[in-house]
């Protein structure tokens, strides 16, 4: 099949029909279950070592994420100038050796809290470089007109891979009296087939872009690129506000689970797998998208999600609560994977690699500070407090945006021929909206006989 062929087929799977694809895509179910386990077993080590410190879990959270305000940017230069196939092949195998190293020191009874420090840092550095060049390497799979899918898809397989990864941790963990080795070292041996999918492929069925040749300034060049529009600012805003106070359920659930209710390593894992349930939802819904999203529909999924955090915080019980994270998750990834595609789709290819690095900079960049306040918060204030707080914050950020957004568009009341409705058309004042977006921006109202009429709002 040609590409066209292939997206006017539809389905939510299209972008599997690609082999080179959906080789990537079955590994990387297995490699992300082994991740998640990873990090069950890592939030679980803590709370072990600390004697259920939040302050500690928002630490060794934010030593992991650190590394991607500083390294970030690198990896997207790295990804504009070098073959992407080669790069993961060595950013997975550096990850797998940490993993290795954390289960190595837990089975010998040698760990300690500065070991995980250390070692959630190394995941994090190498996390920072393999991230944008992960994102940019999408797009060479499967090409432009199969992304949307292929970004939705891999938000599936990632809350695939976090509804059966944190379960099978916890199970694990249980059955081992509260050794996290297991996990680990399911972690280690994950990498091995994402190493082995990367070198599989078939070279000529890829899509790489020019090379950028090796020249100074090309770090300001993509910020430069990115402030120049408009849109990627209000995207990696939104990502920033959300990534750093509202993302942050790996504390928040593990100190609801522990603290709150008083459970165990099987109760967190449900949790974390209830919550996957949701995230798995969305990244499904996503799979229908087949162009890139609108900017009120990213402040929309924004203000959605923020309004679910605050009454999931509220819930009195262990049902109730985990009965919440299912929309909650739902709201979340529609958010992620339409930011993501809004950004991947609205950027030049040979700028990719760099404002994608941009996108994770925001998206993670602000958990090293996230992370901590809520763990901090959590721990004096209560569980709760970290939920409300976070989206409450993200609320206040995406409704500001909202009404930004609001004062830059023109709306106009136009009465159809021979209809006993008016058209409600929402677009920039300085550019007339095209067609296609004002037909799509209607809204129906009973209200005969207006006549036509223009004024700000």
């Amino acid at each position: 099949m040609s590409a066209a062929e292939r997206t006017a087929d539809g389905g939510m799977f299209r972008a599997l029909r690609v082999r080179n694809y959906r080789r990537y895509a079955s590994a990387n179910l297995v490699s992300q279950t082994g991740t998640w386990m990873q990090r069950i077993g890592q939030d679980w080590l803590v709370l072990q070592l600390t004697d259920d410190s939040g302050m500690a879990l928002g630490l060794v959270t934010a030593l992991q994420f650190a590394p991607t305000v500083l390294l970030s940017p690198y990896g997207g230069v790295l990804a504009d100038r070098y073959p992407k196939r080669r790069l993961l092949q060595i950013s997975q195998a550096a990850m797998g050796l940490l993993a290795l190293t954390l289960a190595v020191l837990v089975v010998t009874d040698a760990v300690a809290l500065w070991h995980v420090f250390v070692l959630a840092s190394g995941l994090g550095a190498a996390a920072a470089i393999d991230a944008p060049v992960r994102q940019a390497f999408v797009s060479e799979m499967v090409g432009p007109e199969l992304l949307t899918n292929a970004v939705s898809l891999n938000s599936t397989i990632f809350n695939g891979a976090r509804l059966v990864g944190p379960s099978v941790a916890g199970l694990l963990i249980g059955a081992a009296s509260g050794n996290t080795a297991p996990a680990f070292f399911i972690n280690a041996a994950s990498f091995g087939f994402t190493i082995l999918a990367l070198a599989s492929m078939r070279a000529e069925e890829l899509r790489p872009s020019t090379p950028v040749a090796r020249g100074k300034g090309q770090l300001r060049a993509g910020v430069t690129y990115a402030w120049a529009h408009r849109d990627l600012v209000l995207a990696m805003g939104l990502a920033f506000v959300v990534g750093t106070f509202g993302f942050n359920y790996q504390i928040t659930i593990a100190l609801m689970a522990r603290a709150e209710f008083g459970l165990g390593a099987e109760a967190f894992g449900l949790l974390a797998t209830v919550f996957a349930v949701g995230s798995l939802s969305g990244a499904l819904l996503s799979t229908r998208r087949s162009r890139r999203p609108r900017r009120r529909f990213l402040i929309g999924s924004a203000l959605v999600f923020a309004v679910l955090t605050i009454v999931t915080g509220l819930m009195p019980g262990y049902v109730s609560f985990g009965v919440l994270l299912v929309p909650t998750g739902a709201a979340a990834l529609v958010f992620s994977v339409a930011n993501n595609s809004f950004v991947q789709l609205g950027v030049d290819p040979q700028m990719r690699g760099r404002v994608m690095a941009l996108y994770f900079m925001c998206f993670m960049g602000g958990t090293p500070v996230g992370a901590p306040l809520i763990g901090v918060i959590a721990e004096h204030m209560g569980p709760r407090w970290g939920l409300l707080l976070g989206g409450g914050v993200v609320l206040l950020a995406a409704g500001t945006a909202g009404a930004l957004l609001a004062r830059g568009r023109a709306v106009r009341l136009e009465r159809l021929p021979q209809r006993p409705w008016v058209r409600l058309h929402v677009g920039d004042r300085a550019v007339p909206p095209p067609a296609e977006r004002a037909a799509e921006e209607v809204v129906a109202a009973q209200a005969p006989g207006v006549q036509s009429t223009s004024s700000g709002g």
